[in-house]
C-alpha cells in the first residue's frame, strides 16, 4: 500500500498511530486491527513486543532516528538481543549478515562504525537494516529512500520488494515520488488535509486520474520550471572557482600508535560557476558530494587545492576574514531538523544570517523579511511564533530555504533541498529557485540525486564517482547522453512515471 500526499496531510501521523507512538498531546479514536490485536487499546508492554519483531518502521530522518553515541552494529544488533535473546556473537553476526544486504559491505563499514562516520544515504540504509532485521510481518517506510541516490534507491526498493514477497509481508509505504509509489505499491491512498482524497489500484488510480488532486499531484510531479539562466561556462569572470581541490580524512585507528591508510573524499576536483548559472552536482551517496560543498562554504578546508569567491581565496581564512564572503553565500542542508536549534522559534532560526550583513535590520525589519521568506516557500508569517519539532519534515526543509534566501545572496549551495518535500511543494520549490535566479541573479550550486531536479532547474551538471568529477556538460547533454559508466548508472535507474504506470498496467494485463 501506496500512502501519498502533501507536507502535513498527515501520512506520517497515520504511520505513527499504527506503531502507538504518537506525540503525548495526540490521540487517536476509532480502529486499528493488527494480526487480531486491537493496537488502540493495547498496552506498552503488548507494543514493545511488536515494535521491531512484528512490526517494523523506516522513519523519515536517519540521523535522528539513529542514536549517535551507539556503533551500527550495536544499533542493528539491538533490536535482534532484545527480542530473540540471541547472544551478543549471534546477534552481530545476523546484524553484519543485513548490513550485507542492504550495501553496507563489511571490508568498507565495519560494526564499528558511527552514524557521523557515514552518509546519509549510508545512515538510511541502516535504518532500513535495523528495521527489516527480524523481517517482521508489516514494514511500516516512510520515506524509505529519501536520502538515498537514484542507484541505491533502485536496489532498496529491489529489496524492500524481496522481502515483501519472500516472507509475505505487509509494506506501507509512505513517498512523495510518485514514481517510487508506482513501482512498489498495489494499491494506493491519497491524502489531503488529513482525509482520504482517492484509494484503489495503483496503475488504475493514477492512469486515470478521477479526482482533481490525483491529476494536481501527477502534474507537479512532472513539472519543470522554466529556467532563466542559460549560460556558458568560462563565460566572464568566475563567481566560484575550485582548483585541484583534495580532502584526506584520517583513518580509523588501529592500535593505540597506528592509523589506517587516510580516507580520500575528494580528489583534485576542479570547476567554476559563473554569477547567475544553475550549476547540478549528482553522484551516488558518499562519493564526496557533501564534503566537497562543505569546503566551498569554508565549513571545512582542502587537504590541497584553493578555492576562490569572487576573485578571493577563501581557503586557509578565519572567520572574520571570511565575513564578507559570508554575506553573499548560503546553503540548504540535506537534514533539516539536524541544521535547526531545536530550543529556538522560527523566527529566530530564519533571522540567523541577517547578522552578517552590513547593516544588521531593527526588530521590525527583522520580523517583516522572516515574514516575507516564510511566504516565499509557502508558509504562514503565523508560523514564526514556533519551534521547529512543530512542523513535519517538508516543511521544516521549506524552513531552511526561508533561512537561505532571506540575505538574497549571490550563491546558495543546496544539498538536496527538495529530496524532503511533497512533489507539489517541490514544483514550488523549483519553481521560486528560478525566479530568484531570474530576478536576482542568484547562482547555485545543486547537489542531488534526483535527476529529474537536476533536469529541471540547472543549466549544466557535474557527475562525481569516487571523489572525482568524471563528467560534466549541458543538462540535457549529459542526461540525454551519458558518457561515463557512473552517470549511465544514474539515468538507467532514474524513476520515471510514465514508465512505471505503463508497466503496472502492462502487467494487469
Amino acid at each position: 500500500m501506496g500512502l501519498v500526499g502533501e507536507s502535513g496531510s498527515g501520512k506520517s501521523i497515520t504511520a505513527l498511530t499504527v506503531m502507538q507512538l504518537l506525540p503525548w498531546a495526540a490521540r487517536a479514536t476509532g480502529r486499528v486491527t493488527f494480526d487480531g490485536i486491537d493496537i488502540l487499546a493495547a498496552s506498552e508492554d503488548q507494543m514493545c513486543a511488536l515494535r521491531g519483531d512484528d512490526i517494523g518502521m523506516v522513519f523519515q530522518e536517519p540521523m535522528t532516528a539513529l542514536n549517535p553515541v551507539k556503533t551500527i552494529g550495536e544499533q542493528v544488533a539491538e533490536g535482534i538481543r532484545w527480542h530473540t535473546k540471541a547472544s551478543r556473537s549471534n546477534a552481530e553476526d545476523r546484524a553484519r549478515k543485513m548490513l550485507d544486504r542492504v550495501g553496507l559491505p563489511s571490508a568498507q563499514f565495519p560494526l564499528s562504525r558511527y552514524p557521523h562516520e557515514l552518509s546519509g544515504g549510508q545512515r538510511q540504509r541502516v535504518v532500513i537494516a535495523i528495521a527489516c532485521a527480524l523481517k517482521p510481518k508489516l514494514l511500516i517506510a516512510d520515506e524509505p529512500t529519501t536520502a538515498l541516490d537514484v542507484v541505491l534507491q533502485a536496489q532498496i526498493l529491489d529489496l524492500l520488494r524481496g522481502l515483501v514477497a519472500e516472507n509475505r509481508m505487509g509494506l506501507l509505504l509512505i513517498s512523495h515520488d510518485l514514481a517510487v509509489v508506482t513501482e512498489m505499491a498495489d494499491r494506493i491512498t491519497i491524502l489531503r488535509h488529513g482525509e482520504v482524497m482517492e484509494a484503489g489500484d495503483t496503475a488504475r488510480t493514477l492512469s486515470e486520474q478521477l479526482h482533481p488532486y490525483t491529476r494536481q499531484l501527477a502534474q507537479a510531479s512532472m513539472h519543470v520550471p522554466a529556467r532563466a539562466s542559460t549560460k556558458e561556462i568560462g563565460q566572464g569572470k568566475p563567481l566560484l572557482q575550485v582548483d585541484s581541490v583534495t580532502r584526506d580524512y584520517p583513518g580509523r585507528r588501529t592500535s593505540l600508535l597506528k592509523r589506517a591508510a587516510p580516507i580520500r573524499a575528494v580528489d583534485d576536483v576542479s570547476f567554476s560557476i559563473d554569477p547567475g548559472q544553475s550549476v547540478a552536482l549528482v553522484g551516488r551517496s558518499g562519493c564526496g558530494k557533501s564534503t566537497l560543498a562543505r569546503m566551498v562554504l569554508a565549513l571545512d578546508g582542502p587537504s590541497s587545492g584553493t578555492i576562490r569567491f569572487r576573485g578571493e581565496v577563501i581557503t586557509g581564512k578565519s572567520e572574520a576574514e571570511l565575513r564578507p564572503a559570508r554575506r553573499d553565500m548560503q546553503v540548504v542542508f540535506q537534514d533539516p531538523y539536524g541544521s535547526f536549534d531545536p530550543r529556538q522559534k522560527v523566527e529566530k532560526l530564519v533571522a540567523e544570517p541577517l547578522h552578517v550583513l552590513e547593516k544588521e535590520p531593527t526588530s521590525a525589519e527583522r520580523r517583516e523579511m522572516v515574514a516575507k521568506a516564510l511566504h516565499e516557500v509557502g508558509l504562514s508569517p503565523r508560523d514564526m511564533d514556533k519551534y521547529p519539532h512543530e512542523f513535519s519534515g517538508g516543511q521544516r526543509q521549506r524552513l531552511s530555504i526561508a533561512r537561505a534566501i532571506i540575505t538574497r545572496p549571490r550563491l546558495v549551495v543546496a544539498d538536496e533541498p527538495v529530496s524532503a518535500l511533497d512533489v507539489s511543494i517541490r514544483a514550488q520549490i523549483l519553481d521560486l529557485f528560478a525566479e530568484l535566479n531570474q530576478k536576482l541573479g542568484i547562482a547555485y550550486l545543486f547537489i542531488t540525486h534526483d535527476l529529474t531536479v537536476a533536469r529541471a532547474i540547472t543549466d549544466q551538471v557535474m557527475v562525481m564517482h569516487d571523489g572525482r568529477i568524471v563528467e560534466r556538460g549541458g543538462t540535457s547533454e549529459v542526461l540525454d547522453h551519458p558518457q561515463s559508466e557512473a552517470a549511465k548508472a544514474l539515468v538507467a535507474a532514474a524513476p520515471d512515471l510514465h514508465r512505471a504506470i505503463a508497466r503496472r498496467l502492462q502487467e494487469q494485463g
